[in-house]
C-alpha cells in the first residue's frame, strides 16, 4: 500500500523578533546597514556620469559646475541651477546685447530691445536646448533609495528604451519623461553661467553659446554718429567727476544728450550700457554656493533704475543733460530736492518716495556704455569707474528687500490674506490699493496715487508693512 501524500500547508509559524537572532557572520550588522547607502552612493556616480557625458561635448573641465547646471531644485539636493541661471542670463543678455549693438548700428534702443527679448526667449532657448538633445541631461526628479532601481535591469516593469542623446554615443533611460520647455531654457541658461563661474572667461560661455546655437561672433564697432565734440558739455569737469578721460568726446556728449534735443540720443548707450552694468554687478555680487533666493534679492535692489537715479543726483550727473523740455527740467529739480531733503546713506535700496525722470537712471546707462566702448570694451575699466558712483555697493549684510516682494513673502509666511486693486488714470496717474487681513481678522489697507504703477505698489505696499509691523506684538 502506497503511503498517502502530505497535502501543502497553508499555515505559517510567527516567531517572537526578541527571541530571533540574524546569523550573517563574518558579516556585521554596522557592514550589513552600510549596505542602505548603495543606491544613494550609484545615484551619485550616474549623475556624475551624466555630467561627464555632456562635459565632453563641451568641453575639457568644470564637471561639477556642470553638474549643478543640470540639477534642478525639484531635485532637493544641496546643489541646483538658480544661482548658476541668475548669472548665465545676465551674462546672455550682456553678450547679444553687444552683438546686436554692433551689427545693428541704425536701430534704436526699442528695435534693439525686441530683437534681444527675441534672441533670449525661454522658447528660444528651448528650441536650442533640444536642437542638441539637453532635455536627456536634465536631472528633474526626487531621488528615492527605495525606488531606486539597479542599472541595467530589464524586470518587465522597467523596460529599457535605447535613445540616442547624441551623434557619438548613446545613453539609456528607464521610459520616456516630460521636461517642460522653461526648464529646458533655465539649463541653457546655467551652462553658460557654469562656464563663467568656474573659467572667469567668456570666451568659454561665448563658445558653448556658438555651440548651442546663439550666434555672438565678436564684431568690431566703429561709431557711425559724428558728433561736434566739446561743443554742448564741459568735457573736462565731466571727466574730473567720472575719473576718466574720453578718447572719444562725441562719446560721452551722446551718452547725456536727451530725446528732447536734436541731435543723437543716449538711447543705443543705454541699451549697451544697461546689459554691461547688469553683468558686472550680478559677477560682483556672485559668489559660489549662494543661496539662489539671496543672488536674485542683491541682484534686483543693485541692477535697477532707481539705485542708478539716486547715483546720478549724488554724483551731479543731472546737472549735465542737455535737453530741451521745460518739463523735464522741473521734475528733476524736484527729484534733486528729494534727494537733498532725505539724505540717502547708500544709493542702493528703495528710498525713493515720489515718481522721479527715468532719464536720471538712463544716464548711468548710457555713460556706462560710452566708457565701454571708448575703453576697448575693458569691463574692468567701467566697473571701476561707474562702481564708484555706486558707492556704497550692496551687500548681503545690508541688503533691503522691495517693499512688495517683502509683503509678499511676509504673507506667505503667515495666514495673511493680501488684495490688490490697480487703476490707470486717463491723465498718465496710477492708483493702487493694497490690502491685507491679518491673523486676527484686522484689515491693513493703504492706497496710493503716483507717475507709474510700480511706485504706486512700493509705497502702497511699504505703508501696509508698516501698519502690520506696528501692529505685531513685540518680542
Amino acid at each position: 500500500r502506497q503511503p498517502k501524500e502530505k497535502e501543502p500547508s497553508n499555515t505559517s509559524v510567527e516567531l517572537p523578533p526578541e527571541l530571533c537572532s540574524i546569523i550573517m557572520s563574518p558579516i556585521s550588522i554596522a557592514t550589513f546597514y552600510s549596505f542602505s547607502f548603495v543606491p544613494s552612493i550609484m545615484h551619485r556616480i550616474e549623475s556624475l556620469l551624466i555630467a561627464v557625458n555632456l562635459k565632453k561635448m563641451l568641453a575639457d573641465d568644470c564637471m561639477q559646475k556642470v553638474l549643478e547646471a543640470i540639477t534642478t531644485k525639484k531635485c532637493q539636493e544641496k546643489i541646483d541651477l538658480e544661482s548658476l541661471e541668475t548669472l548665465g542670463d545676465s551674462f546672455l543678455k550682456y553678450a547679444t546685447g553687444q552683438w546686436l549693438f554692433k551689427t545693428c548700428q541704425n536701430d534704436l534702443k526699442g528695435s534693439l530691445s525686441f530683437k534681444r527679448d527675441k534672441m533670449i526667449s525661454n522658447s528660444a532657448l528651448c528650441e536650442h536646448g533640444c536642437d542638441h538633445n539637453l532635455p536627456g541631461f536634465i536631472r528633474d526628479e526626487t531621488f528615492d533609495p527605495k525606488m531606486w532601481i539597479i542599472p541595467g535591469d530589464q524586470s518587465i516593469n522597467y523596460s529599457l528604451d535605447e535613445e540616442l542623446l547624441s551623434t557619438t554615443r548613446k545613453v539609456y533611460n528607464r521610459g520616456r519623461r516630460k521636461v517642460e520647455s522653461k526648464k529646458v531654457a533655465d539649463v541653457v541658461e546655467a551652462l553658460i553661467g557654469a562656464f563663467i563661474s568656474s573659467t572667469g572667461s567668456r570666451l568659454a560661455a561665448l563658445s558653448f553659446m556658438n555651440w548651442v546655437g546663439i550666434k555672438v561672433d565678436n564684431i568690431l564697432y566703429k561709431s557711425h554718429i559724428p558728433v561736434p565734440p566739446d561743443i554742448h558739455v564741459d568735457i573736462k569737469n565731466l571727466e574730473s567727476l567720472l575719473k576718466y578721460s574720453f578718447h572719444d568726446h562725441s562719446l560721452l556728449e551722446e551718452a547725456l544728450t536727451h530725446g528732447s534735443w536734436k541731435r543723437p540720443n543716449y538711447q543705443r548707450l543705454e541699451f549697451l550700457g544697461d546689459s554691461v552694468l547688469d553683468y558686472l554687478i550680478t559677477m560682483h555680487l556672485y559668489r559660489p554656493g549662494m543661496k539662489p533666493e539671496l543672488l536674485t534679492n542683491l541682484r534686483s535692489a543693485s541692477v535697477n533704475n532707481e539705485c542708478y537715479a539716486l547715483s546720478a543726483v549724488k554724483a551731479g550727473l543731472h546737472e549735465y543733460i542737455l535737453h530741451k523740455s521745460q518739463e523735464l527740467k522741473d521734475l528733476i529739480a524736484v527729484a534733486v530736492l528729494h534727494v537733498e531733503q532725505l539724505r540717502f546713506v547708500t544709493t542702493f535700496g528703495w528710498e525713493w518716495e515720489a515718481t522721479y525722470p527715468k532719464v536720471l537712471g538712463d544716464i548711468i546707462e548710457s555713460v556706462a556704455g560710452a566708457i565701454f566702448i571708448d575703453s576697448g570694451y575693458n569691463e574692468e575699466i567701467v566697473f571701476k569707474k561707474i562702481g564708484a558712483l555706486l558707492e556704497p555697493m550692496i551687500t548681503p549684510e545690508t541688503l533691503k528687500l522691495h517693499p512688495v516682494i517683502e509683503l509678499k513673502e511676509l504673507c506667505e509666511n503667515r495666514p495673511y490674506k493680501k488684495k490688490e486693486h490697480v487703476v490707470c488714470r486717463d491723465d498718465g496717474t496710477a492708483s493702487v490699493t493694497v490690502e491685507v487681513i491679518d491673523a486676527n481678522g484686522v484689515k491693513h489697507e493703504r492706497s496710493c496715487i503716483e507717475g507709474n504703477i510700480d511706485m504706486a505698489k512700493k509705497l502702497a505696499s511699504r505703508a501696509v508693512l508698516k501698519s502690520l509691523k506696528e501692529s505685531m506684538p513685540s518680542t
